[in-house]
């Protein structure tokens, strides 16, 4: 899992090249334990994915965070490919922001890649004094050698989309990213485009409306995103927001990896579509809806009719395939995005889900299905709960795939999750025509874990991954 090469630094010159670097052996992932009644510090799991391993598929390492209820669930790193050109630069450290308690820990993955030891913890409290943020999301690094951290709220829980800025080596806060008082009303995750002058940033909804789970009259009320907010990076400043036609819930937002790409697209997961956002001639950007996935009419649900919540998206390192899930519904998609105008569907598998035949949902009416989908059993475990995060091989042939959104709203759409803990799956990828396949010698059951059933989050490679690394 070498992160080097030479005289160069970490990751690789290109995507094109990374496609080439070496497989995977080792994934980490943050594992839950608030909203599931069990008095547990949230941990990073370390699981063993190589097939010639007698480990393959196994948790082979617990690291517990010092705190309990911080909800640990996306991370980045301390540098990646952006600063390939720095041989100064080695990524030897996981940033873990926590969603809820706003702590962001600092893992040291370099010492002994098979047993992660915590490195530094950045208390809530000096987030709150020099940035005036909390609730904190996606961690990207910079080729400025700086780690940047969004936010969703300031430190009461009230919706703002601000930036945290640590120092590379010394994790300590530097203040906000953006200008004072430059904040979005709200925040979740970003992407940034340096040869276009460019970051994009998504909203979920103010950490005070989602925390504890959700009510769909915050949605009539107008307290869940709808918005893109376009940044000019160079002067750190906001300047244009736009409104998504049926764009509820913008959540994860991936320019196209080739850095001198002017697109990309972002998942919206109420509104259950893929919006494509590009550059303009005069140099504004601008968004359109290229994939739409039809709610299901039901009965036994908590609303007559089904989104499919999409809450994950990837982009292939070639930009040949997209790839999402829809939580709800239950299945993984891949898309050709040859023409990224116009993606077509070309693989999709069934993971779970909220449709599943003999559960407690009757679909009455579906614009897709002919009939519900089994439930999906692998290795003699029920998979509970519907595809969520997804990471994609460094050659595109292999997803990883976790089952839990968020603890909160996992308790609320799936309890099964909360009893029986989630899972992690894989799937083989066929890059030449198209198609999803079932590993079934995989499975990762976080139902089986030492302390009781865990909800395992986002997946990433020590030496970096599609959704963590950009390039300039």
């Amino acid at each position: 899992m070498a992160t080097k090469c030479g005289k160069c630094g970490p990751g690789y010159p290109s995507p094109l090249e990374a496609m080439k670097g070496p497989r995977e052996e080792l994934v980490y992932l943050p594992c839950i334990y608030r909203n599931t009644g069990i008095e547990a510090p949230d941990y990073l799991a370390t699981v063993d994915v190589n097939p010639k391993s007698p480990q393959y598929s196994q948790v082979i390492h617990r690291l517990p965070m010092p705190n309990l209820k911080d909800e640990l669930h996306h991370s980045g790193w301390n540098t990646c490919s952006s600063c390939f050109g720095d041989s100064t630069k080695s990524r030897t450290k996981l940033v873990l922001p926590s969603l809820i308690s706003s702590r962001v820990y600092v893992v040291d993955v370099a010492t002994e890649p098979r047993a992660p030891k915590l490195h530094k913890v950045i208390e809530p409290k000096e987030i709150h004094a020099k940035c005036d943020l909390g609730y904190l999301h996606t961690s990207h690094c910079l080729a400025s050698g700086e780690v940047m951290i969004s936010s969703l709220g300031d430190p009461k829980g009230n919706g703002k989309g601000g930036f945290v800025l640590l120092d590379g080596e010394t994790f300590e806060v530097k203040g906000t990213w953006e200008r004072p008082g430059g904040a979005a009303p709200m925040g979740y995750d970003f992407w940034y485009q340096p040869r276009h002058n460019v970051m994009i940033s998504t909203e979920w909804a103010a950490p005070n409306v989602l925390q504890d789970g959700f009510n769909p009259t915050d949605v009539e009320a107008g307290l869940y995103g709808q918005r893109l907010h376009v940044w000019d990076w160079q002067r750190r400043e906001r300047v244009q927001t736009l409104t998504m036609q049926d764009g509820l819930i913008p959540l994860e937002i991936r320019f196209l990896h080739n850095p001198a790409a002017d697109q990309g697209f972002v998942g919206c997961a109420l509104g259950s579509n893929i919006q494509r956002f590009y550059k303009n001639q005069g140099g504004t950007w601008s968004v359109e809806k290229v994939i739409q996935v039809p709610s299901k009419k039901v009965k036994g649900w908590i609303l007559p009719e089904m989104p499919s919540l999409i809450t994950d998206i990837l982009l292939s390192l070639d930009d040949r395939f997209l790839y999402f899930s829809n939580w709800l519904h239950g299945d993984l998609r891949q898309y050709d995005i040859s023409d990224p105008k116009r993606p077509r569907l070309v693989g999709q598998i069934f993971l779970g889900g909220s449709i599943v035949k003999g559960g407690p949902v009757q679909v009455l009416e579906d614009q897709e299905l002919k009939c519900q989908p089994e439930p999906l059993v692998v290795k003699g475990k029920q998979v509970a709960g519907g595809p969520q995060m997804i990471q994609l091989s460094l050659d595109g042939t292999r997803l990883y795939v976790t089952t839990s959104l968020y603890s909160a709203w996992d308790k609320q759409f799936y309890p099964d999750l909360i009893r029986e803990g989630s899972v992690m799956l894989q799937i083989d990828v066929d890059t030449v025509r198209g198609g999803l396949k079932l590993n079934p010698n995989f499975l990762v059951d976080f139902g089986k874990e030492p302390l009781g059933p865990a909800l395992a989050h986002e997946l990433r490679y020590p030496g970096g991954d599609c959704s963590s690394d950009i390039w300039l």
